[in-house]
């Protein structure tokens, strides 16, 4: 049963809106009739005007001036002169103008109800500081069923009210409303409203002063309070605010909490009309796949009855039919014999008892013979049974199917298989994978996803060929929780063998495999396994030796030829007949490592040069070059014909080098330790090459091999401590 109740129309807001009733009703009247609008349309204009004012304007500018072949019709804005085309459709074509429609309602709406003067507008004032309790949109809420009576009837009982009058302070049925406040002065001053109990009229009374109402709130003690007890009471020294304005700050409060109860409604109500979705879901597809199993059993029962029918008819019409055809006439034999012995042997009883041997001698003669002839025929007549032979090609054994049958049960997804990275096998360009799965008969076939692997997120800034071997090689969704970037991830389908190489990859780079093993059911991937290429394997190139250096031990040392070194006793880095030569491979992408063993060399250079570079300005004295050199105990760095000095560990007999040509950057590193001796950035313009310079001893080459973990997981330090003034090249220096 709802609540009763009542709102006071006597806010500031309200008498505010009260006043401006006047100008409001100049903005809400048709520019045709001089009436609120009725049902207004919205022109195209921003104008508005009666739906039957409209019309009318319409039927009379087409009785003026429309032609017969018109399909349209035309008219003027009375307001602003726009001229509207209507189409076929007439005014439908326009959209009613429900704001202002609303508008309207709550204008008279309020025209009636209000005060319409500024004196009841005060009056009404007057009320509601009487009423301190009552604020502007406030509900005062009776329990169920309360009743409000007539405080005025003489009636008993008093008949229920209709109205209360807040001037008077009394709540009136109808009779003695219209007995008590005829439509007449003063009487059409005073407010009426919705009935009210007493208790409302009355107001709320002080918990410490009874005959004193509450007109104030504590916001120390949070409760009603009184005048007195502010100025004598124990709340004198609190904080206390005026009922209005703590109105206001709860009813906000209220409104806030309202807001988030409602919309936490909704979400609950959103999720449980997905949860019911989802159980419908759940019943639907549970009671396809009940007939689905349905279907599939009524289909094995199907074969099995067709299998049993198909082996009866082969137990009737193969070889025990047969042998039951020839063991009947076996049997008509036998018994034909046992009939005939059995008229032998009673002629031969006969004759037997005959006494007169004349007879006996004339008989038993033919009779002896017979008896002969009739036992050796009877030998012949017995047959060679032998069952075994017969049914050898009849035995059953479903044992087999039987398993079949007590494992029928939904088809699940293979296991993920594993990848054997102790199997797998790498080169400078491809990478072959083996992995294993347990249950391989249920598995169809195998995907493989591989990216490259950047620590962080594994992000391909380019696509990466795939040669494939009997497939195609297509982009595939990352698995969850490894990459970020669907582009990034390549995948080869339809893999039917436990391995695959991958060809085409870049080198000296650690990639990221998954393997998915799939059937009808879906798959399942395996865990990711982390797995490099090696560098690109290169030798020295003898052509682009300096011709007193010697290179030997297929193309991978290089020594200083003893017989020239008495015409060159005292050779200097910086003489132009440097003893250089290169590598045989132009480098223009991807990640390189290589090992330079020194031995016992104490002068030599080693480091990466453009392959358009001169051979005398190998040794870093120009831009185009990069390079680590050592002469006796003096170790440096040279680029552009600056030198830095670095400090290497004691006895170093092995220099790694690593160069990053997508990333830009050359470093040199103690092969037998982890230091790194120095870090070039370099934006590359062009393919390099290894070069190397050698005036004592020799030096060998190690190529071909996978980047050091220890170098593969840091990352370029462009500043570091040996970072020397200029050695950052950039492309505006090389053009240079």
């Amino acid at each position: 049963m709802p609540y009763s109740t009542w709102v006071c129309p006597a806010s500031p807001v309200s008498a505010m809106i009260f006043c401006l009733m006047d100008t409001l009703e100049s903005e809400l009247t048709c520019p045709i009739c001089l009436e609120l609008f009725e049902d207004p349309l919205l022109l195209p204009c921003a104008h508005s005007l009666c739906f039957s004012c409209a019309q009318r304007v319409l039927v009379s500018h087409c009785t003026s001036s429309l032609k017969p072949s018109q399909p349209a019709a035309v008219f003027q804005c009375p307001t602003c002169r726009y001229v509207i085309n209507l189409s076929h459709k007439g005014l439908e074509e326009l959209k009613r103008n429900v704001t202002l429609q609303n508008i309207i309602d709550r204008f008279q709406k309020a025209s009636l109800s209000g005060p319409s003067s500024p004196d009841e507008t005060r009056r009404c004032k007057q009320d509601r500081d009487r009423y301190p309790f009552v604020g502007n949109d406030a509900l005062v809420m009776s329990s169920p069923g309360e009743s409000v009576l007539c405080q005025f009837c003489e009636q008993d009982p008093p008949q229920d009210a209709v109205k209360t009058c807040i001037t008077c302070e009394v709540s009136y049925c109808e009779e003695c409303l219209r007995a008590t406040h005829p439509n007449k002065k003063p009487f059409t001053g005073h407010r009426l409203t919705e009935p009210l109990p007493h208790s409302y009229l009355l107001g709320l009374a002080c918990a410490e002063h009874l005959d004193q109402k509450v007109n104030m709130y504590c916001c120390t003690d949070e409760q009603l309070i009184c005048s007195l007890c502010k100025l004598v009471g124990r709340h004198r020294e609190h904080q206390v605010t005026a009922l209005a304005e703590r109105y206001d700050k709860l009813k906000h409060m209220l409104d806030l909490n309202l807001s988030s109860l409602m919309k936490r409604s909704s979400e609950l109500e959103n999720l449980l009309g997905r949860l019911i979705q989802t159980c419908q879901y759940v019943e639907v597809r549970s009671l396809i796949h009940t007939c689905q199993l349905i279907e599939e059993c009524d289909v094995l029962i199907d074969i099995v009855q067709q299998r049993r029918q198909i082996i009866g008819t082969k137990i009737k019409e193969g070889k025990v039919g047969s042998m039951l055809h020839k063991l009947a006439q076996q049997i008509a034999s036998c018994k034909q014999c046992i009939e005939r012995s059995s008229t032998l042997i009673n002629q031969a009883d006969h004759t037997l008892k005959e006494t007169d041997h004349a007879h006996f001698l004339q008989t038993a003669r033919s009779i002896s013979e017979r008896l002969s002839m009739a036992t050796a025929s009877s030998q012949i007549l017995i047959p060679e049974i032998n069952l075994s032979d017969t049914f050898d090609t009849f035995t059953l054994d479903f044992s087999r199917e039987k398993k079949m049958l007590e494992a029928l049960d939904y088809l699940t997804a293979p296991n993920p298989p594993a990848i054997r990275e102790d199997l797998c096998t790498a080169s400078h360009d491809a990478i072959t994978v083996h992995w294993t799965a347990e249950d391989e008969f249920s598995i169809v076939s195998y995907e493989l996803q591989y990216t490259i692997y950047t620590g962080q997120a594994n992000i391909v800034s380019k696509s990466v060929a795939c040669k494939e071997e009997g497939g195609t090689s297509k982009e595939a969704k990352p698995p969850h929780g490894l990459c970020n970037s669907a582009e990034s991830w390549m995948l080869v389908p339809n893999i039917k063998q436990n391995h695959y190489t991958v060809h085409g990859l870049q080198s000296g780079t650690r990639y990221i495999f998954r393997v998915k093993a799939l059937n009808h059911a879906g798959g399942r991937s395996s865990e990711p396994a982390k797995l490099k290429t090696n560098s690109q394997p290169f030798k020295l190139d003898p052509k682009s030796g300096h011709r007193k250096l010697k290179v030997s031990h297929d193309n991978l040392t290089v020594e200083r030829d003893e017989m020239s070194k008495k015409s060159h006793v005292q050779d200097h880095l910086s003489s132009p007949a440097d003893y250089g030569i290169a590598g045989n491979v132009c480098i223009d992408s991807g990640r390189h490592y290589w090992e330079a063993l020194v031995g016992g060399s104490t002068w030599f250079a080693i480091g990466i040069a453009y392959k358009s570079s001169p051979k005398h300005e190998w040794l870093g004295k120009d831009s185009d070059s990069w390079v680590l050199c050592r002469c006796n105990s003096t170790w440096v760095v040279r680029h552009n014909g600056k030198e830095l000095p670095v400090s290497p560990p004691p006895h170093v007999r092995r220099i790694g080098v690593l160069l990053d040509y997508d990333s830009g950057s050359l470093g040199f590193y103690s092969a037998t330790g982890t230091q790194r001796l120095h870090e070039f950035s370099i934006a590359f313009s062009q393919p390099v090459c290894p070069i190397f310079s050698v005036w004592s001893k020799g030096v060998s080459i190690v190529t071909g091999l996978p980047v050091p973990d220890h170098l593969d997981a840091s990352e370029p330090q462009s500043n570091s401590p040996f970072a020397l003034s200029g050695c950052t090249t950039t492309h505006k220096e090389v053009n240079k």
